[in-house]
């Protein structure tokens, strides 16, 4: 129990370091702008050179170091889903810094996601499950989820911005959620020791699949807003890690009949996260980027 609850604070730290790099980064890319029609990634070099930019690429760093261990000492179950509170942290961050009341709207929506959360987790009731992967287990997700990252990220750059940022969102979800299973399995081998972890192939697994996700993140945040783009961020990445924690991990769900009530709980988070994107808090002035 002690276990979870550090588990569950260390969470909480990582979705506020999400939730700052978010803003600044996000802030960043709107600045830059677009470049020029038919180089996609031109406003990249921008970035680099923007403090705001490189002060939101270090917050993800810490955050990063959090999620880590929160991952080591709780399930992958539990630590994603809490991660969904980045957009609270979002929120407030955006409300302070730009001198905006929430209203009661947004406080009402963030408790409508709270408690979704807590009655998701609790019906969901995730054990430990075990340390670390077998290896033939990897061979399916990881082909698995490139497919899927590739499908989301071709399909995506067809459309208009708000769908396009959308699907980059899912995209990058999809690659955070690995990146965290990955994290999860090759800090398990730190009971071999610090030789272990620096040699495992899940370590740099971790590196290859997080810097994909964050090259991911700059494309979704330039794509369109955060109205369109934080909520698949968000709940794709706990959904899917839900998932992984279970057919990796081996982290035992309570299903059954109650995946009625546990998928009331999941579209009560998804209601509440969409009202939150859509604050001005958030997303500007009147469904407006603010940045």
């Amino acid at each position: 129990m002690l276990w979870t609850v550090v588990s569950v604070v260390l969470a909480l730290l990582a979705a506020l370091g999400n939730a700052a790099a978010s803003v600044l980064q996000r802030r960043a890319a709107a600045v830059e702008g677009p470049g020029p029609s038919g180089r996609r990634l031109s406003w990249l070099p921008g970035l680099l050179r923007r403090p705001v930019w490189l002060w939101g690429a270090a917050t993800l760093v810490a955050s990063g170091v959090c999620q880590a261990g929160a991952l080591a000492t709780g399930p992958l179950a539990v630590v994603q889903p809490v991660m969904t509170t980045e957009l609270l942290f979002t929120l407030m961050l955006g409300s302070l810094a730009f001198r905006r009341n929430p209203g009661t709207g947004a406080w009402g929506a963030f408790a409508a996601m709270a408690l979704g959360l807590a009655v998701l987790l609790g019906l969901l009731n995730p054990t430990h499950g075990t340390a670390s992967v077998p290896d033939e287990r990897w061979l399916y997700a990881c082909p698995a989820v490139a497919a899927l990252v590739t499908v989301l990220t071709v399909v995506s750059f067809r459309l208009p911005s708000a769908a396009r940022a959308a699907l980059l969102g899912s995209a990058t979800a999809v690659l955070f959620g690995l990146t965290a299973a990955l994290m999860k399995d090759a800090v398990g081998h730190l009971t071999d020791g610090f030789v272990a972890l620096l040699t495992a192939w899940q370590t740099y697994g971790v590196v290859v699949a997080g810097a994909v996700g964050f090259l991911l993140l700059q494309l979704t945040l330039h794509a369109g807003t955060l109205v369109a783009s934080q909520p698949a961020l968000t709940l794709g990445d706990a959904f899917l890690s839900v998932v992984l924690g279970a057919l990796l991990f081996d982290e035992r769900l309570t299903l059954g009949w109650w995946v009625l009530p546990e998928a009331a709980a999941l579209g009560l988070i998804c209601a509440g996260s969409m009202k939150l994107a859509r604050t001005p808090a958030v997303a500007g002035h009147d469904g407006e980027e603010m940045w």
